[in-house]
């Protein structure tokens, strides 16, 4: 009997307790779902820290074009059409993204959405319509700064810092792909410093932030931010194949810098040497030199081999050579070509760049003077 007892006061002790996690999990349920309900989640809430910044870019611009091509016309149409060499112009129009990154209203943007245009209209969150004009574009970035016109923009979105970025933190992608506005996309920061030349652009410096948030066509210049609400990046471009898309944005720091340059100047100066380069490492150099048809042998260790020197350029005037091997810049230790450019983009316009470099099994020293980036205006 006494046993009984003791196991029926331990099912009501049990009882007890169960009874008392049921009460404490519904409260909680009903607090969490209050929670989600009223605060949403972090991109809802990031979105509405940067989305009255984000704008719908709108440009024209007028271009020549051939009506008919005389080489294809009969005689007889020739002649009662008559000449047909008359240009016509026809208005172009292209779209594109940006945001809104201070009081002034300056709009950072990319180069390839407003460079060579006519006219800029830009259109705020609100749906108010504005004229912009550009204050500049540097094609090396890929970044443009517009002006709107009006003082009647809403707000400004608040700028973070890409170099505390790390692989795997949120990325949300802002813009107006086709023409929709407000259009929201989320990932993560998939990768850093991707060589936008691995890409197949030559013509650029850029280390880009890779991220698997959609990037369309039209989302070009608009804001990737984190879960904080802020701007990490300007959309640039993307790369679709198999499976997902990939896509790209310009780091927010150097968005900055090249903003204030061009805010202060109307362009963005590129020092340059005037070199083709490529990557050697001793496994690359090995194998050169194991071909008995190899005309020079080259140093086993890694650096900037000199592909090609361009004519009249800062490289030619200083004496550098195809086959010439870059191991330092300005006492800094150069492994490929990517730390050399880096370096050069520091350099300062005229004033003397130190070079390291292997020639024959030699280390020799070479003071070239960087000139301006031609070809940018």
């Amino acid at each position: 009997m006494k046993f009984l007892k003791i196991k029926f006061i331990n099912l009501i002790h049990i009882f007890i307790i169960i009874c008392f996690c049921l009460v404490n999990f519904f409260q909680n349920t009903e607090v969490l779902a209050l929670t989600s309900f009223e605060n949403h989640n972090f991109v809802s809430s990031a979105v509405k820290n940067v989305g009255p910044a984000v704008v719908k870019i709108d440009t024209e611009r007028l271009v020549e074009r051939q009506q008919f091509d005389p080489t294809l016309l009969d005689p007889l149409l020739r002649d009662l059409l008559g000449e047909q060499g008359v240009i016509a112009p026809e208005r172009e129009r292209g779209q594109g993204s940006g945001v809104i990154i201070d009081q002034n209203g300056l709009v950072l943007t990319n180069a390839h959405v407003v460079e060579r245009v006519d006219n800029v209209s830009v259109t705020l969150a609100d749906g108010s319509i504005c004229d912009g004009h550009v204050l500049g574009t540097d094609a090396v970035t890929d970044l443009a700064l517009v002006k709107i016109d009006e003082d009647t923009y809403s707000g400004f979105a608040p700028l973070g810092n890409s170099e505390d970025l790390e692989v795997g933190d949120w990325a949300i992608a802002l813009g107006t792909p086709y023409g929709l506005e407000k259009t929201v996309t989320l990932g993560i920061v998939s990768s850093l410093h991707r060589d936008i030349n691995s890409l197949g652009f030559s013509d650029k410096r850029l280390d880009l932030i890779q991220t698997d948030a959609a990037i369309n066509p039209g989302n070009s210049g608009g804001p990737l931010i984190n879960s904080n609400g802020e701007v990490i990046g300007i959309n640039t471009l993307v790369r679709s194949g198999p499976g997902a898309g990939l896509g790209f944005a310009i780091p927010i720091n150097l968005a900055k810098s090249v903003s204030d340059q061009l805010l202060k100047n109307g362009e963005v100066i590129h020092p340059y040497l005037g070199v083709q380069l490529i990557s050697l490492n001793p496994r690359i150099a090995k194998e050169h030199n194991r071909d008995p048809n190899s005309i020079v042998q080259l140093p086993e260790r890694n650096g900037a081999l000199i592909q090609s020197v361009i004519p009249n350029s800062p490289a030619e005037k200083a004496g550098l050579r195809r086959g010439d091997l870059v191991i330092a810049a300005e006492n800094i230790s150069i492994k490929e070509p990517k730390a050399l450019l880096d370096e050069v983009e520091k350099a300062q316009i005229g004033k003397v760049f130190l070079l390291n470099i292997l020639r024959d099994n030699k280390e020799i020293q070479i003071n070239i003077k960087p000139e301006r980036l031609p070809g940018l205006t």
